[in-house]
């Protein structure tokens, strides 16, 4: 594909963005969802401050429905969902019918039993499996490397901005902004390198980056 058209880049970053906020939000909401089951009514509250969404809930079983399927809810897992297929639909000639299909098939489970269901965790299981292989497929199936770098910083940049929000080991933190700042730099992007090399000196304290989580985060936000 060579040179890309910055409507193109968008897309790709944003898909990237948002398959990856599925993912790694709904990987934590197993976490929190047994501290519900197991009796406490107010995980839900820690669950959305730490990940940046307002509670408009009210009750576990009021956050356990609308955050998963409510596209009302403009946080929620459906609604990111969507965003990523639409993203996903305008770039099938550089995706590829085959790698866009997982997509599509952890939408459709979103869509179709998994709201209607008392128990749904093996649904939201079968998404998180979906996301993983459209993943897998798109590096073996996807050839252009500008396409595959761009969606791979969108990527990355989504998994390290819910990392630092969600407090992980610096550790973790560190290599998901080493594998973020591999395809940054390969992907063409302009962005801002102070804000770049503030984020490597806040990462750079180890877990003393977390006293300066907030200038971290915004460090990231403004990155482009």
């Amino acid at each position: 594909m060579g040179a890309i058209s910055i409507e193109k880049a968008n897309r790709l970053f944003w898909l990237g963005r948002y398959a990856e906020r599925v993912l790694t939000t709904l990987i934590t909401y197993f976490e929190f969802y047994d501290e519900m089951i197991d009796g406490d009514k107010e995980a839900y509250r820690t669950f959305c401050d730490k990940i940046g969404i307002p509670d408009i809930y009210g009750s576990k079983e009021n956050f356990q429905q609308r955050y998963l399927f409510d596209q009302g809810d403009p946080n929620s897992i459906l609604c990111n969902m969507e965003r990523a297929f639409d993203n996903g639909v305008v770039m099938r000639g550089e995706l590829g019918t085959y790698t866009l299909a997982y997509i599509q098939m952890a939408l459709d489970v979103l869509k179709g039993e998994g709201g209607r269901t008392d128990a749904p965790l093996y649904d939201l299981q079968q998404v998180i499996d979906y996301l993983n292989a459209f993943w897998g497929c798109m590096d073996d199936q996807v050839e252009d490397q500008v396409c595959r770098n761009i969606i791979k910083c969108g990527k990355y940049l989504e998994r390290l901005d819910l990392y630092m929000r969600l407090g992980y080991p610096a550790k973790a933190v560190e290599k998901e902004f080493s594998k973020f700042l591999n395809r940054l730099h390969q992907s063409g992007l302009s962005y801002r390198k102070e804000n770049e090399a503030k984020l490597a000196e806040i990462i750079g304290l180890g877990e003393s980056w977390k006293d300066r989580s907030e200038e971290a985060l915004e460090a990231l936000w403004n990155l482009f």
